[in-house]
């Protein structure tokens, strides 16, 4: 995926907000994911290749990468909203262009088209094995912002 367009932050605390925010997420946690870039407009979750995470041919279970995927589109967005705004994920489509097999997974999620209520997010998610990157899925997804809820906000 290109560079990421430079996107200015709504608000100048998006990194810790971002990271409280992905520490509190137990189905991250479950998946042993990690947080480990954050920068406005994008994110990169990562995860490690587990047993308990595969379906029966011993690939990464699609519905996990779609899961982690998901997370790194939906934290790419947040990155450039306000500290009172959440978003949540409305819509996604998902292409898997190889089978999800390696050591450990990188997912990116990158924003091409903020706003105010709907942002576009588009993910890619790699397998790493040996040191060498596979493009395994891409995503498209619309989040949308979500302010004045108490049960959706950072």
């Amino acid at each position: 995926m290109p560079d990421a367009p430079a996107f200015q932050p709504a608000d100048d605390g998006f990194e810790a907000r971002v990271r409280a925010s992905f520490a509190r997420q137990t189905a991250m946690a479950t998946l042993g994911a990690t947080l480990v870039r954050a920068v406005p407009g994008e994110v990169e979750i990562q995860l490690p290749w587990a047993a308990h995470l595969t379906q029966q041919h011993g690939f990464l279970h699609g519905g996990i990468v779609g899961a982690a995927l998901d997370s790194a589109c939906g934290y790419a967005g947040s990155t450039l909203m306000p500290a009172d705004v959440g978003v949540l994920s409305i819509e996604f489509k998902i292409n898997f262009v190889a089978p999800a097999r390696g050591q450990k997974f990188r997912m990116v999620g990158t924003v091409v088209k903020p706003g105010r209520t709907i942002t576009v997010v588009e993910g890619r998610a790699f397998a790493i094995e040996d040191g060498r990157e596979k493009l395994v899925a891409t995503m498209s997804t619309t989040l949308m912002a979500v302010a004045g809820r108490d049960d959706v906000k950072h």
